[in-house]
């Protein structure tokens, strides 16, 4: 997880009035989680991303995270669900199955 989606994640939970002790607690308990920050190195890998496969920059800087963390599935209502971006797979999970 980057800190990007912490981040993220905290903004929502505040815009939709989760107290903010809650909202503390919960991006808290994520941090206990592999994260992965936002340094040079992932901006200028988030760039190749973007102009290698035409996402959004903030897409990508998730995907650069995701890359650097060896991880194989990104859950994301974001990117096209079951794409494949170098070996890492999209799951939209409110997508409606086929």
């Amino acid at each position: 997880m980057s800190v990007q989606v912490l981040q993220e994640v905290y903004v929502n939970l505040i815009k939709k009035n989760v107290p903010a002790e809650e909202s503390k607690k919960t991006i808290t308990d994520y941090i206990q989680w592999n994260v992965i920050d936002n340094d040079v190195a992932l901006l200028l890998e988030g760039i190749r991303l973007r102009e290698r496969w035409q996402i959004s920059f903030w897409d990508s800087l998730i995907l650069a995270a995701a890359k650097y963390a060896k991880a194989g599935i990104i859950w994301s209502e974001n990117f096209s669900t079951n794409q494949e971006y170098d070996g890492i797979t999209v799951i939209n999970p409110i997508a409606g199955k086929d």
